[in-house]
């Protein structure tokens, strides 16, 4: 019974003592952020029910997307190497193929319209700064204006890949890969991949030449981000472990509650391609957390049972001795 106590008092004060050096002291140093659910309730909801064929005549002619966009899934290279296009913008534009399932519709209405309002980017871009943000806004195409935009994103939703065919890879790539870098490479499902850089994997080079030359251009495309930003954004490689799931969804979110006045634009992803951005952080950061929680479970009976032969074999050699 003595030891029981013991034991008792040594859990509680080690739980107080856990309690706070970790949660509480994290909670007084760092801004604790709810998520509103990625519901972007400061943007207007879509009035009009939108037409794709119509948007892609939009898309393709008088919204003038493919001008700095691709779009692979219908043939159309980027006008410019990753490289030219961030020196040109700042970043490189994201391919559009998949842009209507991993960005919320709202957000992309409001980007076609007014791109540093939807980005939460007013505070860089506006007349008294006398900067314009790279992406011009679509003033319409003489007809209804939220028709028209409604069109167009109806043709971006119809263009991409189903929800359930969207892969964690998918998403970080369109949502944060033009701007964030993964230094290792990792192993996923048997599969070595490479490590990421902005302008895509890490390929594997025959001769070191090559390999230089690529250096390079991924050099040569952070110095464009660096001026673009003010900062060149964070390596990801290593971000989940060290920030945590609610940090980074409710940073994605909305930037500007963290660090107000941040270069970092709202990203507008949906509420299931944000739950997809961190599935893939965690197979980036935590690859093999499956495998260790699976053998947790073993290592608990494991103490739990050792514990209660511990306490026999205790008892029986003192038995004697009280």
């Amino acid at each position: 019974m003595k030891e029981l106590f013991i034991l008792a008092v040594v859990t509680v004060f080690t739980l107080v003592t856990y309690y706070l050096v970790e949660p509480f002291a994290h909670s007084q140093m760092h801004k604790h952020i709810e998520s509103e659910g990625f519901a972007y309730k400061d943007l207007p909801a879509l009035t009009k029910k939108g037409d794709a064929t119509r948007g892609k005549d939009l898309v393709m002619g008088a919204g003038a997307c493919t001008g700095c966009h691709s779009i692979e899934v219908a043939g159309l290279p980027a006008p410019m190497d990753p490289v030219t296009a961030a020196q040109s913008y700042g970043v490189n534009p994201p391919d559009l193929s998949n842009a209507g399932v991993v960005f919320d519709a709202k957000f992309l209405a409001a980007l076609i319209k007014n791109p540093a309002h939807a980005l939460m980017l007013e505070h860089k871009y506006n007349e008294k700064s006398g900067a314009s943000y790279p992406m011009s806004q679509f003033y319409g195409a003489g007809g209804d204006m939220d028709q028209e935009v409604a069109d167009m994103v109806a043709y971006l939703q119809s263009i991409a890949v189903k929800k359930e065919e969207l892969t964690p890879n998918m998403a970080f790539e369109v949502a944060c890969g033009r701007c964030h870098a993964i230094h290792y490479p990792y192993n996923l499902d048997g599969k070595l991949h490479a490590p990421w850089t902005q302008i895509g994997e890490k390929p594997t080079f025959k001769h070191k030449q090559d390999e230089l030359a690529f250096e390079t251009k991924v050099l040569d495309y952070q110095d464009a981000l660096t001026k673009y930003l003010g900062t060149l954004p964070p390596d990801l490689s290593m971000y989940i472990r060290s920030r945590g799931e609610h940090y980074i969804k409710t940073f994605v979110e909305d930037p500007q509650a963290y660090l107000k006045g941040t270069a970092m634009p709202r990203v507008g992803v949906t509420a299931e391609a944000a739950d997809k951005v961190i599935e893939h952080l965690e197979n980036v950061g935590d690859s093999k957390r499956h495998k260790r929680e699976e053998i947790g479970k073993y290592v608990m009976i494991y103490i739990i049972i050792f514990a209660i032969f511990a306490i026999l074999w205790k008892k029986e050699v003192w038995r004697d001795l009280h």
